[in-house]
């Protein structure tokens, strides 16, 4: 427990650089745009891949479509916008993510998901991608914790994203915290190190 606390401690204060693309987890209705919107406008990546393809509103899974119509009339290029369109669930996303960062030669990406779901998106990509790919995370600020969405209330959401932290754990689906927190570290040293950051 204490070294969970510790991991969601840094992994919504984690340091940002430049990066390849950001990477924007569908989910939590249109909750998590604005934060890779954020980014990209400040010129942290040049690229932001909407990850998923789930059309359940009462879930907060909206379409690409709806969510590209946004994106374009939040000032993002089309050209700029990439579409991960087979996964249904984190684990997929993980894997398919990964993959194009293989594809593409990708070296750091940043991930945006909500607050409650980050660390757990962060566990399960790190289980995927390549060791020497710098992860970073940049979860969606200015969402309410206590405010009742169709898909639930952040705050409670939060308890249940432990359990399932521990549920797919065991499933082999995600890395350890332990395991996270040492990643952190080596992260942080290839960032001051090879960058200069």
């Amino acid at each position: 427990m204490i070294d969970y606390a510790k991991l969601l401690i840094m992994v919504h204060n984690d340091p940002l650089c430049k990066a390849d693309a950001i990477i924007l987890l569908e989910g939590d209705g249109f909750g998590r745009l604005p934060q890779a919107v954020d980014l990209y406008k400040q010129k942290y990546a040049p690229l932001i891949v909407f990850s998923g393809n789930i059309t359940d509103y009462s879930y907060g899974s909206y379409p690409f479509n709806d969510c590209l119509s946004l994106l374009l009339e939040m000032g993002v290029a089309e050209k700029d916008i990439l579409h991960e369109n087979q996964s249904t669930q984190t684990a997929e996303q993980a894997y398919y993510i990964s993959c194009m960062i293989r594809e593409k030669g990708w070296s750091k990406v940043i991930l945006v998901a909500s607050p409650h779901h980050q660390c757990r998106a962060y566990l399960t990509f790190l289980k995927q991608l390549p060791s020497d790919v710098v992860l970073m995370n940049a979860p969606a600020r200015h969402l309410f914790w206590f405010k009742k969405e169709k898909w639930g209330c952040r705050f409670d959401l939060l308890e249940q994203e432990q359990e399932r932290i521990e549920k797919y754990s065991q499933k082999g689906d995600l890395v350890s915290i332990k395991e996270a927190i040492t990643y952190q570290k080596w992260k942080e040293n290839h960032l001051t190190e090879k960058l200069g950051i």
